[in-house]
């Protein structure tokens, strides 16, 4: 399975952020050995959502799967997780289905009894958004196909990068959550004072919010996912991307317009091949 040509913003979380239930279950799961990786990982959740949403399906998935991250030997430290909501995805593509098709049709894609289990099933998942000891997990996972979003660069530093050529082929940062939440409250504190209206700045406001829903242990990982297997060697060896925005937020914050517009066209002009490969199909 080829991976969705999409990039991923994930937070892995310590077994601490976990109710004891689901601390058991990812304990189980870990020694399980079911885990795979984030090369494999996108495309297998892709085909197990729509598995799910096959002819004769009759129920969202009650099993949950995960990516895991070990920071030590795996027999000395448990895992975090980064778990994939297997049931709400479910439900989201359930009713994205039924929205797809006319309404004479939408019983046929979707049975009426399942389109209300989908319903509840993300009416429960919204309100235990409000109760931190519903002990139902967040969505750990963001994806965006054909480009990485500029945003997701300022949590990170050039530094953290992990270019991996062969044999499996892909480019991923990762970083604690607690320098990634710092790094993005300072690039908003000076996008709102320069650009108080822009998208960019309520996009990136947005991330931030939502990396302060998890345990303050967790790791943050950004992934480039499918688009890795799109860009020659010598383009990703000279990616320059979380330096330029970490460069443009820095020329921001000292006025200089003309240095931040020019590191923001650089990272536009790395990133348009790839976003334009979208229309070749």
């Amino acid at each position: 399975m080829s991976s969705p040509f999409a990039s991923f913003l994930r937070v892995y979380e310590p077994l601490a952020a976990f109710d004891r239930e689901r601390q058991r279950y990812w304990r189980g799961y870990a020694k399980s050995g079911r885990a795979v990786s984030p090369v494999v990982g996108a495309a297998r959740q892709r085909a197990l959502i729509l598995d799910a949403l096959g002819a004769g399906w009759s129920g969202l998935p009650d099993e949950d799967e995960a990516y895991l991250m070990w920071r030590e030997e795996p027999e000395l430290s448990p895992p975090l997780i980064c778990p994939w909501s297997l049931r709400v995805r479910v439900a989201e593509a359930a009713l994205e289905a039924r929205d797809g098709v006319p309404p004479q049709l939408a019983d046929a894609f979707v049975p009426p009894a399942l389109a209300d289990a989908s319903e509840a099933a993300l009416a429960g998942w919204r309100a235990s958004m409000t109760s931190p000891d519903a002990g139902v997990p967040r969505l750990h996972e963001q994806a965006v196909m054909w480009l990485v979003p500029i945003r997701w660069f300022v949590f990170f530093d050039g530094s953290e990068r992990e270019l991996n050529l062969a044999p499996e082929r892909s480019v991923r940062f990762r970083t604690p959550i607690s320098l990634a939440r710092r790094r993005g409250h300072r690039a908003l504190s000076v996008l709102r004072r320069s650009l108080p209206d822009g998208p960019v700045t309520s996009e990136l406001a947005e991330t931030v919010r939502w990396l302060e829903e998890f345990h303050p242990g967790s790791v943050l990982e950004l992934d480039y996912g499918g688009l890795a297997g799109l860009m020659p060697d010598e383009k990703l060896m000279a990616d320059k991307s979380a330096e330029l925005a970490a460069s443009g937020i820095a020329a921001m914050s000292e006025g200089d317009l003309d240095g931040a517009g020019s590191a923001y066209e650089q990272l536009v002009e790395f990133w348009r091949e790839t976003q334009l490969l979208e229309r070749c199909n």
